[in-house]
C-alpha cells in the first residue's frame, strides 16, 4: 500500500482525522482538465509520489496553471524537471521557486522530512556526471528520501571510490551515474548489497556516441542487482530509487 492511502487510513484510526475528512480526500475528482493538461490529483495516493512538471516544451504560462492547480489541490511540494533559466524566470516571479540551473530542477515548497528504509547514494564518475547526478537527487529529496552525495568517485581512480566504503554499504540503494566507459555502475554493483540504478550520461569523447557506448556497457555489466535507465534520465534513477527506498513488504 502506498504511503498516502496508509496514512490517510491511520489518521482515521488514531482519531487525527474524521471518516468525512478522509472519504473528502479520497473522492476528490482523480483529475483536473485545464484545457492544455489534465493535471492527475489522484497520482499520490494511487502511487505514493504526487505528479511531477516536466518543464521541458512548456510555455511558463502553462507551467504556472499547472502548479496553481497542484497547489490548489493541497500539493506542498511540487517539483519541475527539464526546467530552463528562461522559464524559471518566469515561473519565478509568480510563484516561490527555488531553481538548480545546473540540474534545470524548479522546486516550489519545501522539501519533505527524508523517511524510507534509509540513504539513497548518488555516485559519479566524474565533476562533468553531477547536473544529471543532481537531477537524480534532488528528484529522491523532493519526494522524501536522505541522499547522500558521492562526486568525482570514478575508476580512473579506483581508490576514491574504496574511501567512501561506509556510505556504499550502509546505502539502502545506490545511483551510479557515468559517462565514457561507465564501468563506475559495474565496480559499485561488485561491493554493495542494495540494488545499483545505474545512469549513463552523455559525457565522453567521440566513441562514447553521446553516452550509447556507456548506456551499453551498463546493460552489459557482469555486476548482479545492477537496473539501468536511459541516457542522462536523472529523474527517472531518483524517482526509482525513492521507491525502493520506500518499499514496504506486502500482504
Amino acid at each position: 500500500m502506498n504511503n498516502e492511502a496508509k496514512r490517510i487510513l491511520e489518521a482515521v484510526q488514531s482519531g487525527g482525522m474524521t471518516v468525512d475528512d478522509a472519504l473528502l480526500k479520497l473522492k476528490t475528482a482523480p483529475f483536473e482538465d485545464i484545457g492544455y493538461a489534465k493535471v492527475d490529483l489522484h497520482r499520490k495516493i494511487r502511487q505514493g509520489a504526487a505528479e511531477v512538471i516536466y518543464g521541458a516544451g512548456k510555455a511558463p504560462e502553462q507551467i504556472n496553471g499547472i502548479l496553481e492547480v497542484m497547489l490548489s489541490n493541497g500539493q506542498s511540494t511540487v517539483l519541475i524537471t527539464r526546467l530552463s533559466a528562461e522559464t524559471a524566470a518566469v515561473v519565478g516571479a509568480v510563484h516561490p521557486l527555488d531553481y538548480h540551473a545546473g540540474a534545470r530542477v524548479g522546486i516550489v515548497g519545501t522539501l519533505p522530512e527524508p523517511d524510507g528504509l534509509g540513504t539513497v547514494v548518488i555516485a559519479t564518475g566524474g565533476t562533468s556526471d553531477i547536473p544529471v547526478a543532481e537531477e537524480a537527487a534532488l528528484t529522491a529529496q523532493a519526494l522524501g528520501s536522505k541522499v547522500q552525495r558521492l562526486y568525482d568517485v570514478g575508476v580512473a581512480g579506483l581508490h576514491r571510490t574504496l574511501a567512501h566504503m561506509d556510505e556504499i554499504m550502509s546505502a539502502s540503494v545506490i545511483v551510479a551515474i557515468a559517462g565514457m566507459e561507465g564501468a563506475l555502475a559495474s565496480v559499485l554493483g561488485g561491493l554493495a548489497d542494495c540494488p545499483v540504478i545505474a545512469v549513463p550520461t552523455s559525457v565522453g569523447y567521440g566513441a562514447s556516441f553521446h553516452g550509447l557506448s556507456a548506456l551499453l556497457s551498463m546493460l552489459n555489466s557482469c555486476a548482479s542487482g545492477v537496473s539501468v535507465v536511459n541516457i542522462d534520465n536523472g529523474f527517472g534513477a531518483g524517482y526509482l530509487a525513492n521507491m525502493i527506498n520506500h518499499m514496504e513488504g506486502k500482504t
